[in-house]
């Protein structure tokens, strides 16, 4: 009984010390008006298409989207770009295919089928162009991180230098959102680095929070989908609830009378 009860203080201090230690490390990400929050959530299709942009002029030289093709950038509830602005976009890359009749792969425009490309051949060669490093797929990284797109969108512009008494190694950069305030990626994003086509200011705070906005398009790309579906259980659900009251109400209302 003794062992017992010195196993359960052991236990309480120790979950006591990590509860102290998350709350102590927990940080206040920054916040802004999301407009797929909610249960009638939707895209805002210009940041979406912006966040597209950022993402090809900025992310994509390291990071992958191995999960998204082309074709889904016309997908109703997505970007929505015209088949011919995703066709476009496509054939800007150049996909290996093949064999051909001599048994060669060869390179090819891209098509609307064609996942996004790759920036690297293989993760070997992700870690030697980044010091070891492997870039994090994008697809569903939104899901994949604690705090989601508030985390992400924090990130972006988190960068600052680092305190007093505080050292970092080359290659390492200081990040007030970041697990540890240590990030291997640089500081990626600066006022004016993109220039949107429907002109509208690329500050950093505006560039982080479309191409979070386009990241949690990546990893729910039918949440629109599902916020329809459910409006339409729940107008069912208190259809149906009615129905139900009113016909149990007539049936009770029979019985009371032959008592």
């Amino acid at each position: 009984m003794k062992n017992f009860f010195r196993l359960s203080f052991l236990i309480a201090l120790l979950l006591g010390f990590q509860f102290n230690s998350n709350a102590a490390e927990k940080v206040e990400y920054l916040k802004t008006d999301w407009s797929f929050k909610g249960p009638f959530g939707k895209f805002d299709r210009s940041s979406l298409q912006r966040g597209y942009q950022v993402y090809q002029e900025v992310c994509s030289s390291c990071h992958s989207m191995k999960y998204l093709s082309y074709r889904n950038l016309v997908e109703q509830g997505g970007p929505e770009f015209s088949v011919e602005q995703a066709k476009a976009i496509a054939a800007s890359f150049e996909v290996k295919d093949g064999p051909n009749a001599d048994g060669e792969m060869f390179m090819r425009p891209g098509r609307l089928s064609d996942k996004f490309v790759m920036p690297y051949e293989n993760e070997k060669a992700a870690q030697a162009a980044n010091g070891g490093a492997y870039p994090p797929d994008m697809t569903v990284l939104v899901k994949a991180r604690g705090g989601g797109v508030d985390y992400i969108y924090s990130l972006l512009q988190g960068y600052e230098d680092p305190p007093a008494g505080v050292t970092l190694d080359d290659g390492v950069y200081y990040n007030k959102y970041m697990y540890g305030n240590k990030i291997k990626m640089s500081n990626q994003l600066s006022d004016g680095l993109v220039e949107y086509s429907d002109g509208t200011n690329a500050s950093v705070e505006q560039m982080a929070k479309d191409v979070t906005t386009f990241l949690m398009w990546t990893a729910e790309p039918h949440l629109e989908t599902r916020h329809k579906m459910g409006f339409k259980a729940i107008v069912y659900l208190i259809i149906l609830t009615i129905l139900v009251y009113f016909s149990m109400k007539r049936i009770w209302s029979r019985i009371e009378t032959k008592v």
